[in-house]
């Protein structure tokens, strides 16, 4: 018996209308995030990250960020989120606190991405975080940090399990009790995976950890059913498989949201998601996106359309 079959139910959080679109370089005009994000929202999500208030120069992508948090449809049973990378964020976040429910801090696990990310070192990432993390629980936002790189850094190579405490204990003391382990640039394999999140969940009981993993070398399924075998059930995912990271080289983009679905639901895993409705959604970003995306479902389908068989042989299959 796999450890899997004791899972019933995973949580995912679409991430797609953020870190989907903030790796495209053609601008996606307001009227398409919203209409995504809204379609997004009658699927069964759960939750959605739909912007980043970042500052436009540094991702243009994010200069509608206003406009699309006021436009979209809330949806009842539906939690709206957003990236704040800094207090400025967060304090451009906080107008909007009748529509948006949680928030997202963004710190790196190493000095050199952090600073390549952010342009400041972890302390001052941190410090800046302890205010915040005061701010948003005072407007009651629930509250994520995010551990970037957590599984590999493009700097740093592998980053060993006392800095990922360090960043962890300092999130707990911080009253942060959902923190993400970002594979940012898709260099995780299943073992890393299960290592490293059986050691998170077993020293930190009190967090519920997430797991942001990205498809660059095709192991995120794979490192999925791994974080799962470690005790995790929450994850993020991608419509159409959209995203990237500008120090992954070829990189493709998150794991496609409809791809885990159609794998979690196959090992009879509930999600609370219409996979049809999900998988219409990610066909929709192919009017709008200029590039192939990485999805196999939009490639293959699902699956589960029968052919008819033929009255002869007709071609040598392997």
């Amino acid at each position: 018996m796999l450890a899997t079959d004791k899972v019933k139910k995973v949580h995912l959080m679409e991430v797609g209308p953020r870190d989907g679109f903030q790796s495209e370089k053609q601008f996606v005009p307001t009227e398409t995030k919203i209409r995504v994000i809204n379609a997004l929202s009658r699927t069964g999500l759960p939750a959605i990250q739909v912007t980043s208030f970042v500052h436009p120069k540094a991702i243009p992508q994010f200069v509608d960020a206003e406009d699309v948090v006021a436009g979209i449809d809330i949806v009842p049973g539906v939690s709206y989120r957003a990236l704040v990378p800094n207090m400025r964020g967060l304090e451009r976040a906080r107008r909007f606190r009748d529509r948006i429910d949680g928030v997202s801090f963004m710190l790196s696990v190493t000095e050199s991405h952090n600073r390549a990310n952010g342009n400041r070192s972890i302390d001052q990432t941190l410090e800046e975080i302890a205010g915040m993390a005061r701010l948003a629980a005072e407007d009651g936002f629930t509250i994520y940090g995010s551990m970037i790189c957590a599984l590999g850094c493009p700097f740093e190579g592998q980053v060993g399990l006392d800095q990922l405490d360090r960043i962890a204990a300092r999130y707990v003391e911080l009253g942060v009790r959902k923190i993400s382990i970002a594979d940012t640039i898709g260099v995780a394999n299943p073992k890393l995976v299960h290592d490293v999140v059986s050691h998170m969940v077993a020293r930190y009981p009190e967090v519920a950890f997430n797991m942001h993993l990205h498809n660059t070398r095709d192991m995120a399924l794979a490192n999925t059913l791994a974080a799962l075998e470690a005790g995790v059930s929450r994850f993020d995912g991608g419509v159409a498989g959209l995203g990237g990271c500008p120090y992954a080289p070829g990189a493709t983009g998150n794991i496609a949201t409809e791809d885990m679905v159609n794998m979690l639901h196959g090992m009879g895993i509930e999600t609370g998601i219409d996979l049809d409705k999900l998988l219409d959604v990610a066909r929709v970003h192919k009017e709008f996106i200029p590039h192939a995306l990485d999805s196999a479902l939009l490639r293959a389908g699902r699956g589960n359309v029968l052919l008819p068989a033929p009255e002869r042989q007709q071609k040598v299959a392997s």
